[in-house]
């Protein structure tokens, strides 16, 4: 039947689009990530050797490092002292960061969501800090408990306690991916929460109000992970999260 006729006007086959070079040494170098020759703390070839070694050219090798250095997998130095060169790092947290923020900047994440994920992470986060959390865990989040109980703290002072108290409870927890998500996404919304507690901070009252708040809420949720009540800490961090965008309308 005609109308069964197979049609022959597209091609099944196009063309196979050429690979900028360096894309083609970003394979290469990726390779031996994943196959275990390379791994975090080894040193890539210098540009000259490994553009020599690929049959490229130094350019193409110079493009794929700085690719790597913005999805967090490698970092580069200059000269001839022990740190130069390109190592093989682990800086999850910082390449998602740089996402994520450029995606809050072109409007095309909105807070609110940024807001429901800091949510569902923490609520993570702190559960498995209950079952997982040692001694040195616990006293860590102590001296950033410390640090912000400080009656003479600044708000910028008190902004990065308050980070490094929510990202150190992700790291108590052991996974490390939900950790550098909760980094990520906490520093991608600092500049905010700054911008929030100054603005209080011109209301005074207003603003100790709101760091003893705060402060409880800290406490209530170290207490939490210390008694190893896993699901209280949960509820406790969700309220906190929520209750400081809410206050400030940052959602």
């Amino acid at each position: 039947m005609a109308g069964d006729e197979p049609d022959t006007t597209t091609p099944l086959w196009q063309p196979v689009t050429r690979s900028r070079t360096y894309e083609l040494v970003l394979d290469r170098i990726e390779e031996q990530i994943r196959s275990g020759a390379l791994s975090v703390g080894d040193r890539l070839p210098a540009e000259r050797d490994l553009a020599a070694a690929l049959g490229v050219s130094r350019t193409a090798v110079r493009e794929a490092v700085r690719v790597l250095e913005a999805r967090g997998v490698v970092r580069s130095a200059t000269g001839s002292g022990a740190d130069a060169g390109t190592v093989i790092t682990a800086l999850q947290s910082h390449a998602l960061t740089g996402l994520i923020g450029l995606h809050v900047a072109l409007h095309t994440v909105d807070v609110a969501d940024i807001v429901r994920a800091r949510v569902a992470l923490e609520r993570e986060s702190v559960q498995l800090a209950s079952r997982r959390a040692d001694e040195n865990d616990l006293t860590d989040l102590r001296v950033l408990l410390e640090q912000m109980d400080d009656p003479d703290v600044s708000v910028e002072a008190f902004n990065q306690f308050d980070a490094d108290f929510h990202v150190r409870i992700g790291a108590a927890g052991g996974n490390r991916l939900v950790r550098d998500l909760t980094d990520a996404l906490r520093t991608v919304m600092k500049p905010r929460m700054l911008a929030a507690l100054t603005e209080l901070s011109e209301r005074p009252e207003d603003l100790r109000t709101t760091l003893k708040r705060l402060r409880q809420e800290h406490h209530q949720i170290h207490r939490a992970i210390a008694e190893g009540r896993a699901v209280d800490a949960a509820n406790a961090v969700e309220a906190h999260i929520t209750g400081f965008y809410l206050q400030a309308d940052l959602t």
